[in-house]
């Protein structure tokens, strides 16, 4: 398991150094994590290599999310002399983000189904030929 741990703070660093030597306005943990998912795509890493700390990690989520209820409670005093505009813009929101998530949902399916439906039509000419 501190292999694993390893492995996963050896992609958070290399994630680090790319924002460092870039300068890119992402957090490095996200690089890191998006150079993980990349490593076991193309198999360069084993599932086997992550999966029992990341199983417990998953396990374990709400721990995490503990910090930041603590760091909300101390905004306490903020958060109900502001809650208005907390409230009109989470709302605002996420009516937004369901709406372009429809959107480029839509997009995509039809993509899909125009790509399908010429490599079927690709597909029947062939066998015709045949």
């Amino acid at each position: 398991m501190i292999l694993q741990f390893g492995l996963i703070l050896l992609f958070l660093a290399v994630g680090e150094f790319i924002v460092w030597l870039t300068g890119i306005p992402v957090p490095s943990s996200i690089i890191g994590m998006l150079l993980l998912a990349s490593s076991l795509k193309a198999g360069i890493v084993k599932p086997r290599h992550v999966e029992r700390l990341s199983n417990f990690l998953v396990h374990n989520l709400g721990f995490f999310f503990v910090p930041a209820g603590v760091g909300l409670m101390n905004c306490l005093g903020l958060i109900s002399a502001e809650w208005l505009p907390i409230v009109v813009a989470s709302v605002g929101s996420t009516v937004v983000i369901i709406a372009v998530t429809g959107w480029v949902h839509r997009i995509v399916r039809k993509s899909f189904s125009r790509h399908r439906g010429a490599a079927e039509a690709k597909g029947d000419v062939e066998r015709q030929v045949l």
